[in-house]
């Protein structure tokens, strides 16, 4: 080789390592810009809650003031999650501090058995604060959490009850026995509660109440049913409705993306292919999905104002610009994408890859995070929780925000 092609030659490597770090440095910064972002915002909330262990905040008001939600309510511990996943990326002692205080302010609710979300209270706190602190209390906490989740379990049905009886919207019928597609991420602490015990009552309730959802949550096109109301007598399928999508036969957002999650995260423990299928075919009706906007972050409902699809409440009563987007759909379904696409090869695993990472970018821009503190507590922005109800539309939630971050984490772990 002569001097002018090694000289060609090195050139080329020296570049293409110069590129491959600059790129890495991309990525990081990409994360980097977010928690920093976040930093802020979350002292003016540590601020504003200082003391006060009683009230979680939520999200906002149309008037600016912080939404809370008591102890026994579903969104608890995502606060102290993304207190657990600030100290994670930034090692900053103070948020380990705050992040302890409130989950150990969460550990009454381990006895809680009023609904199906103990998986989301205790688990994104306690779980997550596992990871960094030793406490021999914790694992029974969780332990008696995955116990008073399981009260809600029957074997006739072969899922867990979401909600207690109740009239469904617009008072339609009753819903004696409404399993809803969210209850599939509560399985986690029960595959957590059965490791840790030696207890496979718990792994057995879990996969079975996945199983039932596989089996009557989702249409032949792995679009997702919000509620399946059952007779809790026989087992029987009564009603297929929703209670915050568009309409009975659409696919709220919010619940496709809790599909992809869960029936990921149900893959990992048990590799029943079956399971990854399922994940699998729910992530491509959402990203392959053609009403899905070009910056990847779906309306509330992807059926939403279609023909063929009709609300059975007063969608023209409800008051907006634009169709709202949600945006913690899309960062609950990038962070199940990205786990997704851990257990995956070649097409598959870049495909689910990038498409959390068209999320994850969209969610990071200007657009959806709050750059410039237009609320001061809160760090996405464009969320919607409730349309049908007329609640939380176009606004924060600190669920949006838990998941987002954990998905920054996620992403972080895999390009590095």
């Amino acid at each position: 080789m002569n001097r002018s092609r090694i000289t060609i030659f090195l050139y080329t490597f020296c570049l293409g390592i110069l590129c491959n770090n600059l790129s890495f440095a991309q990525e990081s910064d990409f994360v980097t810009r977010s928690f920093q972002k976040a930093s802020p915002l979350y002292d003016n909330l540590l601020a504003k809650t200082a003391g006060n262990f009683k009230d979680y905040p939520h999200s906002l008001y149309e008037n600016g003031e912080i939404k809370y939600l008591q102890i026994d309510e579903w969104t608890g511990g995502f606060w102290p999650g993304a207190l657990w996943y600030m100290y994670e990326f930034t090692k900053d002692e103070k948020w380990k501090t705050a992040a302890l205080a409130w989950t150990n302010s969460l550990e009454s609710n381990q006895y809680n058995t009023a609904h199906h979300d103990i998986g989301f209270m205790m688990y994104c706190s306690y779980g997550n604060a596992l990871r960094f602190v030793k406490d021999e209390s914790y694992p029974k906490i969780l332990i008696q959490s995955a116990k008073s989740l399981c009260q809600r379990y029957s074997p006739v049905v072969g899922s867990i009850q979401s909600w207690n009886k109740r009239k469904s919207k617009g008072d339609i019928n009753t819903w004696e026995y409404p399993v809803i597609m969210d209850n599939m991420m509560n399985l986690e602490l029960l595959f957590y509660a059965s490791k840790t015990s030696g207890d496979t009552s718990f792994r057995h309730v879990a996969i079975k109440h996945a199983e039932q959802t596989m089996k009557n949550h989702l249409r032949a096109d792995y679009s997702s049913y919000h509620v399946v109301n059952y007779d809790p007598k026989t087992g029987k399928v009564l009603h297929k409705q929703t209670l915050q999508g568009f309409s009975d036969g659409s696919t709220w957002a919010r619940g496709q993306a809790w599909g992809i999650y869960g029936f990921t995260t149900v893959y990992r423990e048990t590799k029943d292919k079956r399971f990854l299928k399922t994940a699998m075919k729910m992530a491509d009706y959402f990203i392959d999905n053609p009403n899905l906007p070009i910056d990847k972050i779906p309306f509330w409902d992807f059926n939403v104002g279609q023909a063929g699809f009709k609300p059975d409440w007063n969608y023209e009563a409800v008051k907006f610009k634009e169709t709202p987007r949600d945006a913690s759909a899309a960062a609950i379904a990038s962070s199940g994408l990205l786990e997704l696409s851990t257990f995956l090869k070649g097409k598959e695993k870049k495909k689910y890859f990038n498409a959390a990472v068209a999320m994850l970018r969209s969610l990071g821009s200007d657009k959806y995070l709050n750059v410039d503190q237009q609320n001061p507590y809160f760090l996405l922005k464009h969320s919607t929780g409730n349309l049908p109800s007329g609640r939380e539309i176009d606004v924060p939630l600190i669920y949006a925000d838990y998941y987002f971050l954990e998905a920054l984490l996620r992403y972080q772990k895999i390009i590095k």
